[in-house]
């Protein structure tokens, strides 16, 4: 009698970490797609000119963020948990000063974050506990994937209040509007 009911609570609880992996799975994705979409925003406001520019020496510039967004999601999530090389130039997401264009930085962060989604959506529930060093620090694949969540909103939020400086306007990102 009593290894039916144990059973039944296992299967239970198997059925709770489910969820419950999934939800944070999913809502990870969806957090991702948000910030692609602010943005996104962003970037359709400002010119080339404008993504490079840095008011002062000690700020980054909207497209040295979108670069290393690329980059620390690069080195977290698809190095991290999916196993690809890690080709991250951490230094070089800092000091380039121009090149890329506000269409290369949408096609660069698309790709990125792109690859992000499929290795998380990708990822068995199990892994979510295994311990990965994807930045000389070991963490759990969820702790990763947390990490970059909020490192995205962390410089989307920068990026949106640059793009209000640069353009002097209103971005209109919340929904619904105050009144």
């Amino acid at each position: 009698m009593s290894s039916g009911r144990w059973g039944e609570s296992a299967r239970t609880l198997r059925l709770m970490n489910d969820d419950t992996a999934s939800l944070f799975l999913n809502f990870s994705i969806r957090k991702l797609d948000l910030m692609e979409g602010y943005l996104n925003a962003c970037l359709d406001r400002l010119t080339d000119e404008q993504v490079w520019h840095r008011g002062g020496a000690q700020n980054n510039t909207v497209a040295n963020l979108v670069i290393h967004l690329c980059g620390n999601t690069r080195q977290w999530i698809l190095f991290g948990v999916g196993g690809q090389p890690d080709v991250r130039d951490r230094p070089l997401e800092f000091s380039a000063a121009g090149g890329v264009t506000v269409a290369e930085l949408k096609a660069l962060f698309a790709a990125t974050v792109a690859e992000a989604r499929g290795v998380i959506a990708a990822l068995p529930h199990e892994r979510l506990t295994e311990r990965i060093v994807p930045q000389g620090t070991e963490v759990a694949v969820l702790e990763a994937i947390y990490q970059v969540v909020g490192h995205v909103q962390q410089h989307v939020g920068q990026i949106i209040l640059l793009t209000k400086q640069l353009t002097a306007s209103d971005l209109d990102l919340t929904q619904p509007r105050p009144r």
